[in-house]
């Protein structure tokens, strides 16, 4: 399975951008670049479950790996969620799970690096190339923009 590498340049402190990828209300905002409407539902700390949504219900199960904040963001993706229903064992899930998706947050030029390391599966490679600086540009918009 490919690894893809995406990292951006954002011109705001390290705990701003790691809060502002990560919470809410600013979390759906950015990844609706991937899908409008979407949303977590979970928790962010280390060990916990938590499920990544579309407006529909339909998404993704993972577990937060590791998570030290404005540092570094591990999620290990475990399945699909398809009308309500978790699926973690089925062979078209086993060809794929686990993945991982990392954050990685570091001071750079008065600002902060993020670069996000994310493992790919099946036709998604390229959509993934096609959309993560489309998120990110999303997320340095929101950083950036005062409040």
């Amino acid at each position: 399975m490919p690894t893809l590498h995406f990292d951006i340049h954002i011109a705001a402190p390290r705990e701003r951008v790691w809060r502002t990828m990560l919470y809410t209300p600013t979390y759906e905002r950015w990844t609706a670049t991937f899908c409008e409407g979407s949303r977590y539902d979970g928790s962010w700390e280390a060990g916990t479950p938590i499920r990544f949504l579309g407006p529909n219900g339909d998404g993704m199960v993972a577990e937060i790996a590791e998570h030290r904040p404005a540092d570094f963001v591990s999620i290990r993706h475990l399945g699909t969620i398809s009308n309500g229903v978790e699926d973690t064992t089925s062979e078209a899930v086993r060809a794929w799970a686990p993945c991982f998706e990392n954050y990685s947050f570091t001071d750079e030029a008065g600002g902060t690096r993020l670069r996000v390391d994310c493992d790919v599966f099946g036709s998604y490679e390229d959509w993934m190339n096609q959309t993560w600086p489309k998120a990110l540009h999303a997320l340095k918009n929101i950083c950036e923009t005062p409040t």
